[in-house]
């Protein structure tokens, strides 16, 4: 069985945990432990976010004179290959020695006239109080938007239309390759008027380029792994459900937040719709579950009803 599956950032660096690289190093470890089974016994594509590991880096950068050459597509780049060396060695010391393993630097095409880039809404970085977000928007001129009771910094996130090292990452994985790519969305790039391509300062949702990436290379199952169980209908509210199993026209009428489970049904009722394979959502340690209906929620095509979770198994 072919599979890609998705890690969230938060699933890499847990929520107000502090962004060092030993966390880092030991939350890799940890996803490795989900992740090696599926590497065994399928064909995996792996795929992450870099949210709170890009927004550092954007800190960073802009705390030295002459460091604004440093734009999001650089700083995505220089994320997607530190969390992908992470994923690859973690991987390599847990695998066999003779499964090959690959990170691939990808560029992921966006449309200059996508409206996101008037609308800044990607979450990037840590997270500041008022006061140092106020700061941190006069001395940067960055958009700054409430996150969980605190503020981080927003940034245009255009929706992907093309990968284009798609073809060297499907012979890769023709070849059996464990391949990790479209890291942190892909780095954003757009075509000049000429036809060159030129990076571009924003970060694409990781869920809609890998969703793309799912559909480009024909898997049979995409899952997206974070720090949530399953997806809940009407969280928040006292009586919301966990929900087991649903179709892309049985979720359509539901509403999820915007900047954390939104883009993953939507990701995942796009995945089902186009290709008829399944999608999966659940926690990262839960993967193998996952697939197997055992655990978090699987979109489907034909189900004509949501089916829940028993209140035991998924309780708040």
């Amino acid at each position: 069985m072919r599979i890609v599956a998705a890690l969230g950032g938060n699933a890499l660096l847990k929520r107000e945990e502090p962004l060092t690289a030993h966390n880092q190093r030991e939350n890799v470890k940890i996803a490795v432990r989900a992740l090696a089974p599926l590497a065994r016994e399928h064909s995996l594509i792996i795929t992450h976010g870099n949210g709170p590991q890009v927004g550092l880096l954007a800190l960073t950068a802009a705390t030295y004179a002459g460091a604004g050459s440093f734009t999001l597509d650089v700083l995505g780049a220089q994320s997607e290959g530190m969390i992908g060396y992470m994923i690859e060695q973690e991987l390599g010391n847990t695998l066999p020695d003779d499964m090959p393993l690959a990170t691939i630097l990808t560029q992921v095409e966006v449309d200059p006239a996508d409206p996101a880039f008037q609308d800044p809404t990607k979450p990037i970085g840590p997270q500041y109080s008022q006061k140092e977000a106020e700061r941190l928007a006069r001395e940067h001129g960055w958009t700054m938007g409430p996150d969980n009771g605190r503020y981080r910094r927003l940034v245009p996130s255009p929706k992907p239309k093309r990968i284009l090292e798609i073809k060297a990452v499907e012979r890769l994985v023709e070849c059996g390759v464990t391949v990790i790519c479209v890291g942190g969305g892909g780095i954003p790039t757009m075509p000049t008027p000429g036809g060159a391509l030129v990076g571009v300062e924003a970060v694409i949702d990781k869920d809609y380029a890998s969703a793309l990436l799912a559909k480009s290379l024909r898997v049979d199952i995409f899952l997206m792994l974070t720090d949530a169980v399953a997806v809940w209908e009407d969280w928040g509210a006292s009586d919301s459900r966990a929900i087991r199993r649903a179709s892309p026209e049985a979720l359509e009428p539901l509403r999820f937040a915007t900047g954390s489970m939104g883009p993953k049904v939507e990701a995942a009722c796009d995945f089902v719709t186009a290709t008829g394979g399944r999608a999966g959502i659940g926690a990262l340690e839960d993967a193998a579950a996952i697939i197997e209906g055992q655990a978090g929620t699987l979109v489907s095509a034909g189900s004509e009803a949501i089916e829940y979770w028993p209140s035991l198994f998924y309780s708040r």
